[in-house]
């Protein structure tokens, strides 16, 4: 019972990228989900719930109510024979082939969708999650990208110098509470109080793009940008034997022409590596600059280095005291037997908060959920 519905979400979901909204594999799951917390019992319920899962845009709604009503538009209580149907995806561009099927929700149980939800579970986007970026495809790469720009996630907060009215707050707002001495409760004085407003943590993030960090450098830098989208206030350095800032390259809103931008504008990339004269020309000329309001600092690099240890040591020791926390990824980090035996991992480790591996989506992941619970008071931070 829970294949035809499986090959239905599956197709529908392709049939809908090809008619070029921003779905992914993992879509299908998505709908699964929405499948189980809506029931397929009521027809408009199931459409709105699988618009809520699939669009990003009022003019993508047109192609979803066609693609709808082709896939699960009929309503007969027996599926019909599967018919191969042709669908023209561009006017200039190739012809694809979508099986649809209809399904009907009295012929599905609760433990059909959970099966259904079990296989999909098992699909290729769980694969592509544990598998190393230098080994992925082209193709696989594009999946890839575009699961990491749908990530959804919220950095942690911190307390900004500024105020706002609180009932829970310890210090009094004597300006409010002047103020209500002209109202009805006059006579009782009311003390007012305020607490530190919220605010999203700034993100620093420093990048290795030397030789040896080239098979993991464009996926690191996708997920930068998508970074960029979730915080806002993102500062961004590439390093190799010098640093330069990509912040600006990375504004625009597509990743593709951000990161060709960026290509541009780096010229030491896949070259050697100076980690110590990097973090020193940026102590020199960026620290003070970017470091304001205590940044989390993410280093993205295998540690391999060529300069000085003692630099690296100096100059690496300044930078660590002048943001809230260092996280340092490392694409080899997650791999069998790996130890930080280079030296210039030996030379940072001390200064470095987290230690995480970063070579595939899965570990990517775990970054977002650190990202999402670091501690508001930096000697909460440090270890």
């Amino acid at each position: 019972m829970a294949e035809p519905l499986l090959h239905n979400l599956v197709h529908f979901t392709r049939y809908l990228r090809a008619q070029g909204l921003r779905v992914v594999p993992d879509t299908t799951t998505e709908l699964v989900r929405a499948a189980q917390a809506v029931g397929l019992e009521n027809r408009e319920d199931a459409y709105h719930a699988f618009r809520a899962v699939t669009l990003s845009r009022p003019e993508e709604i047109p192609i979803f109510d066609a693609a709808f009503e082709l896939f699960f538009g009929t309503g007969h209580r027996r599926p019909p024979p599967i018919q191969p149907i042709e669908l023209e995806v561009h006017p200039r561009g190739p012809r694809v082939q979508v099986i649809a099927q209809t399904v009907v929700a009295a012929d599905l149980g609760e433990e059909d969708l959970s099966e259904l939800s079990d296989q999909v579970g098992a699909s290729a986007v769980e694969r592509l999650a544990t598998r190393d970026f230098s080994d992925l495809t082209r193709a696989e790469l594009t999946e890839v990208q575009r699961l990491i720009a749908r990530m959804v996630w919220r950095p942690a907060d911190t307390h900004s110098r500024r105020r706002a009215p609180s009932s829970r707050g310890r210090r009094p707002d004597l300006r409010r509470t002047m103020r209500q001495m002209t109202g009805p409760s006059r006579d009782l004085m009311p003390l007012s109080m305020t607490a530190p407003k919220p605010r999203r943590r700034p993100l620093l993030v420093i990048a290795d793009v030397s030789g040896s960090m080239e098979r993991y450098t464009e996926m690191l830098l996708y997920f930068v940008h998508a970074a960029r989208g979730r915080l806002g206030k993102v500062e961004a350095f590439v390093f190799s034997t010098g640093l330069s800032r990509i912040t600006r390259e990375l504004r625009h809103r597509d990743p593709r022409v951000a990161l060709s931008q960026v290509g541009a504008a780096v010229h030491d990339w896949s070259s050697g590596t100076l980690i110590g004269d990097a973090f020193a020309q940026f102590n020199r000329n960026w620290g003070r600059r970017v470091t304001r309001g205590g940044p989390v600092a993410v280093v993205i690099s295998d540690g391999w280095d060529r300069g000085d240890p003692e630099v690296l040591r100096r100059e690496f020791g300044t930078f660590a005291r002048s943001v809230h926390r260092v996280v340092w990824l490392n694409p080899l980090a997650g791999r069998d037997g790996f130890q930080p035996q280079t030296r210039g991992m030996q030379t940072v480790l001390p200064f470095v908060d987290d230690f995480m591996p970063v070579g595939n989506l899965a570990d990517l992941t775990a970054v977002v959920r650190l990202l999402e619970s670091v501690p508001k008071r930096k000697e909460l931070a440090r270890r």
